[in-house]
């Protein structure tokens, strides 16, 4: 346990370090912003439907405060672990509580699936950003239906070395962070994770004996208790990020009498970085961006399903180009860097090009096997109020590759 905590510490210190140097002059991480934000020479979607069907608009359309911006797509797509093709809904809003030039937007996603069979799901995520940022109010609710497959502890097992899982999903977290000086945060909440009815799907793999764990592999698995949040944000924009920094450290603390079925304790590191290639132009994009996350757990009771996993990132983004699950470990790291570029001077199109990398414990290979994937992908401009934007990415990793359709970039 001491050696993770110091392997954390180091992490943390690393990735922070970019960061912590430009925190003397943070004000210049976040673009400026007036009251009434003009986005006449921008194009989006929503444009184009009003010169489809001839609705002409008296004024031009602005950003004005408190106005709510919705972008939906219903699309059939593949969802994550083995359940195949779905129809997905996918609804994105978002909103100012507060005047532009001093609070962020705050959003809110609904992205219910269902696979016409035995698998669905009724996920909410939400960020809400109170009046000049005085709190951050975070929550994630999910009723979730699998089964979905996994490949056991570590990076052993080869792509075919599977077994579907079944069991049903409830999550609720529900944190809230207090401004203690500009762009950090402190706070905590509550956390519960309960699943029942865990099993394999096959009848003749006992889930224990495959994954070669003890804890949370069959019955039911509760997961209850708080956490502790320090929160860096220089960002004003999280549905589509353009200059900033970002740092995210979770402690979370699950003792028996909340209602756990073990005492377990983890943490998570996340850190973010976007930097602007041609500042000068607001009007295009042409951006770096950086995620990185450290995320491990230092009991070694802590349940199966609960275990850092490539794909379970707080908002399943991370891992584009694999398989959800296919590393599990009680220790994962993770390193993402994408490109993104508009290619019209309207921002109505643009084009992004990412690679990301990870590792994880369970097999002796923390550190020493890595696992890489790619891909590129297409951007349309949904809604230039809240910079949203429709992506259809094209990932790949040896033996996977995939087509991902989502509303928002993946970090």
């Amino acid at each position: 346990m001491k050696d993770k905590i110091t392997l954390g510490c180091a992490i943390l210190i690393t990735c922070c370090f970019p960061v912590v140097a430009i925190a003397q002059d943070a004000s210049n991480m976040i673009p400026k912003q007036s009251a009434v934000k003009d986005t006449s020479r921008q194009k989006d979607l929503i444009d184009i439907a009003k010169n489809l069907f001839s609705i002409n608009p008296k004024e031009p359309r602005v950003q004005r405060e408190k106005k709510i911006y919705f972008s939906i797509l219903p699309v059939p797509g593949t969802v994550p672990g083995g359940a195949g093709k779905a129809l997905i809904t996918s609804t994105t809003a978002g909103t100012y509580l507060g005047p532009t030039s001093t609070t962020n937007l705050s959003s809110a996603n609904f992205a219910p699936y269902w696979n016409l069979k035995s698998r669905f799901g009724l996920p909410l995520r939400s960020s809400i950003w109170l009046k000049d940022n005085t709190w951050n109010i975070q929550g994630d609710i999910r009723f979730l239906v699998y089964p979905q497959y996994t490949w056991g502890l570590g990076s052993k097992n080869a792509a075919s070395e599977k077994t579907l899982v079944d069991y049903n999903y409830i999550r609720f977290y529900q944190s809230a962070l207090k401004q203690i000086k500009p762009y950090f945060f402190v706070g905590g909440g509550y956390n519960i994770d309960y699943r029942n009815s865990i099993k394999s799907d096959d009848r003749g793999i006992e889930l224990k004996k495959f994954t070669g764990y003890a804890y949370g592999t069959s019955g039911n698995s509760v997961s209850s208790g708080i956490n502790l949040s320090l929160l860096y944000d220089t960002r004003n924009n999280s549905i589509n990020p353009m200059p900033g920094s970002y740092v995210n450290v979770v402690y979370r603390i699950n003792p028996k009498f909340l209602g756990s079925n073990e005492n377990w304790n983890s943490v998570y590191i996340d850190v973010r970085k976007y930097l602007p290639l041609n500042p000068v132009n607001k009007n295009q994009q042409n951006t770096l961006a950086f995620w990185s996350y450290y995320w491990t757990v230092f009991n070694s009771n802590a349940p199966y399903l609960d275990l850092p996993s490539i794909g379970w990132d707080p908002y399943n983004r991370s891992g584009e180009g694999m398989d959800q699950n296919r590393y599990r470990g009680k220790s994962l790291f993770y390193l993402e860097s994408e490109y993104r570029r508009d290619i019209t001077a309207n921002g109505l199109l643009g084009f992004v090009l990412f690679a990301d990398v990870n590792t994880v414990s369970g097999s002796g290979t923390f550190f020493k096997s890595w696992h890489p994937a790619a891909g590129t992908g297409l951007r349309v401009k949904f809604n230039k109020g809240s910079n949203t934007n429709i992506g259809i990415d094209y990932a790949f990793s040896k033996g996977y590759n995939a087509i991902v359709l989502n509303i928002g970039e993946a970090f």
